[in-house]
């Protein structure tokens, strides 16, 4: 599929086919990259500047987000890494560094609406923070992304999950395709599936960006339909035309109108604008 407009070029990054897969899917071009209703979520960004492996400075972030924007992402969640001894945030220091960050963009005319979830590594600092209440989930309350270690999934991870669920927080498994156990077969995911958690695909592994394995693995799970909502994982303005060529490739693999559930509907269920209020 060739690239298309998705809310006009921005920062120097090529249109993608988000809005040919909105139209096809029987929206609109404006639904791509437009209003809250029809604009696709990501669930998975670094653009909060100089608190982890993200962008260094508030200029990148603006640009990283105003990218996104115009690729049709007309909401970003930043989810900065939280992994003990090497990214030590807490949930008071990234709101701050989200208000900050939001108070300075202003009301630029090509920023999507910001929220704040994290991403959490999984160990057992991790559960004890959670047990606690000291994480950050996405904005609705009700789902947590977490980073599982990428050599071997730790003892009682389904269990944890479950627990998770049973109280009421969705675990949100960032890029199983890159996961070692998941290189050859999926068939670790399936208890950590069952146990409740939601798989997101990082939308750049499509092209190659963290190598052939993750590629082949991301186009396994993809055929096998294991995700629930896909993420750009985008650290910089350079991971833009990346995104914007994953874009296509998804919408190549699976078809405009999955392309979408992942890319919007499925998002929406983890973090709605205006969350029930039934809890």
């Amino acid at each position: 599929m060739s690239a298309s407009g998705a809310g006009g070029a921005r920062a120097g990054v090529p249109a993608a086919g988000a809005a040919g897969a909105a139209a096809a899917a029987g929206g609109t071009a404006g639904d791509a990259g437009g209003d809250a209703l029809g604009g696709y979520i990501d669930l998975h960004c670094h653009y909060l500047p100089g608190i982890d492996d993200g962008v260094r400075t508030h200029e990148d972030g603006v640009a990283l987000c105003e990218g996104l924007r115009a690729l049709g992402f007309s909401r970003v969640v930043a989810t900065p890494h939280i992994r003990t001894a090497m990214f030590d945030n807490d949930p008071a220091g990234l709101r701050a560094s989200l208000e900050a960050f939001t108070r300075k963009a202003g009301e630029r005319e090509w920023m999507p609406a910001l929220g704040l979830g994290a991403e959490h590594f999984f160990d057992d600092v991790f559960w004890e923070r959670f047990a606690r209440g000291d994480v950050v989930p996405y904005p609705s309350g009700r789902a947590l992304l977490v980073e599982l270690p990428p050599a071997i999934f730790p003892q009682r991870t389904a269990a944890c999950f479950f627990e998770m669920r049973a109280r009421g927080v969705r675990p949100v498994l960032a890029h199983p395709e890159r996961y070692r156990p998941l290189a050859r077969s999926s068939e670790a995911l399936a208890p950590l599936l069952d146990a409740g958690a939601f798989a997101q695909l990082d939308l750049m592994s499509l092209v190659g960006r963290y190598g052939r394995t993750a590629r082949r693995a991301a186009e396994r799970m993809l055929d096998e339909d294991l995700y629930q909502l896909a993420a750009s994982d985008a650290h910089r303005p350079s991971d833009l035309p990346d995104v914007a060529q994953a874009l296509d490739a998804l919408v190549d693999r699976v078809g405009p109108a999955r392309a979408v559930a992942l890319l919007r509907d499925g998002p929406r269920r983890l973090a709605p604008r205006d969350p029930p209020a039934d809890g």
